[in-house]
C-alpha cells in the first residue's frame, strides 16, 4: 500500500514538474528572441544560436533540480499527507521555476543595457 501512494506521488508530481518547466521555457525563450536580436544588433545567427544555448541550460537546470527533490517518504501517511506533500513539492519547484525567469529576464535586460552602452560610446 506506501509503495502505491510513492507511486502515485510520482506519477502526479514529474508530469506536473515536467510540463511546468517545458511552458515557461517555451513562453520564456519565445519571447527572448527579440533581446537577443537587439543584443546582437540583428545578426541572427548568433542570436538564435545563444538563444538556444540560454534554453538548453534552463532545462538542464530545471528538469534536474525537479529530479533532485523527486524523493517522497510516505510510510505510514495518509492520502490527505500526499496530496500536502505534492502540493509543497510542486509549489516549492513552481516559485524555483519563477525565480530562474527572473534571474534569466535579468540576463537579458543586462545584455539589452550593455548592448546598448557600447553602442552610444562607440
Amino acid at each position: 500500500m506506501e509503495t502505491t501512494k510513492i507511486l502515485i506521488g510520482y506519477a502526479v508530481y514529474l508530469p506536473i514538474a515536467l510540463f511546468l518547466t517545458y511552458y515557461v521555457s517555451k513562453t520564456l525563450f519565445k519571447n527572448s528572441k527579440v533581446y537577443m536580436l537587439d543584443i546582437f544588433k540583428g545578426r541572427e545567427e548568433i542570436a538564435f544560436a545563444t538563444n538556444k544555448l540560454f534554453e538548453t541550460g534552463f532545462y538542464l537546470l530545471n528538469i534536474g533540480f525537479a529530479l533532485m527533490i523527486l524523493q517522497m517518504n510516505l510510510y505510514n501517511d495518509s492520502y490527505q499527507l500526499l496530496i500536502e506533500k505534492l502540493s509543497y513539492k510542486i509549489g516549492a519547484f513552481s516559485i524555483y521555476l519563477g525565480l530562474m525567469l527572473f534571474i534569466n529576464l535579468y540576463f537579458f535586460f543586462r545584455g539589452k543595457r550593455k548592448a546598448s552602452q557600447a553602442q552610444v560610446v562607440q
